[in-house]
């Protein structure tokens, strides 16, 4: 919205609705509510993992769009076709992550920057900022997920040893790594658009930049406010 507000085109006004056509419109969103609320609620009551949750929800939405004619046979395969290629190109760049990451833990990087980090006489708070560069670093060369499975382990007994809870502690790095596969040299989120959307790689950043400064925002507002990210599972607990 403040974006918006800085420059109005991004986002020009559209036509004024009444409140029975706002009314009527809420029909189209059933099927996706009936999806989400199907998987939110598996997942919450462990009746499947996150990953299967995935497999449901993209079979539940594919079936609704041939319910619903909002897709036919020809566009499948055609968005198949692209998923393909897409696909294909992010595992290579996965790969080369991996090999990557492979010399990283011969080299044994990680574990010489949890040492160095933790005899360091500085407050916990900016330990914690140290260790966030760490993750924003690692996660722009490697794949989030193959960074956070190798330095994870490392700085696990760090965190626990300054008092910080676990749960802040992974949704922080996991927006610091989000931050990481956007920014280069690697930047696999931004060679996905660029793959499906054909666009320059500076026009792809000048669409990003408001989203990554706004991550940058909440990481801050994390950092000062734990309670943001913990205020949910607290409730769940209960």
């Amino acid at each position: 919205m403040l974006w918006c507000r800085i420059n109005p085109s991004l986002g020009p006004k559209g036509k004024r609705s009444s409140w029975k056509e706002r009314i009527v419109s809420l029909k189209g969103i059933v099927g996706v509510l009936i999806i989400f609320i199907v998987i939110m609620g598996g997942l919450l009551e462990g009746f499947f993992t996150p990953t299967e949750a995935g497999s449901i929800g993209a079979f539940a939405v594919g079936l609704l769009a041939f319910i619903t004619r909002a897709i036919n046979i020809k566009a499948l395969f055609k968005s198949l076709q692209e998923s393909l290629v897409t696909a294909c190109m992010v595992l290579f760049l996965i790969a080369g992550s991996v090999i990557f990451g492979h010399f990283i833990t011969v080299t044994k990087i990680p574990m010489i920057a949890a040492d160095w980090i933790v005899q360091l006489p500085l407050n916990p708070a900016l330990i914690i900022v140290l260790i966030g560069l760490i993750y924003l670093v690692g996660g722009s060369f490697i794949d989030d997920l193959a960074f956070m499975i190798l330095a994870t382990p490392i700085f696990y007994p760090v965190i626990l040893k300054l008092g910080y809870d676990l749960i802040w502690f992974g949704v922080f790095i996991q927006l610091i790594v989000m931050v990481g596969v956007i920014i280069p040299p690697v930047a696999i989120n931004v060679f996905v658009v660029r793959n499906v959307t054909h666009d320059p790689l500076n026009t792809i950043y000048k669409g990003v930049t408001p989203f990554l400064l706004s991550f940058v925002v909440i990481i801050f507002l994390l950092f000062v406010f734990p309670q943001l990210a913990l205020f949910i599972p607290s409730l769940l607990r209960q």
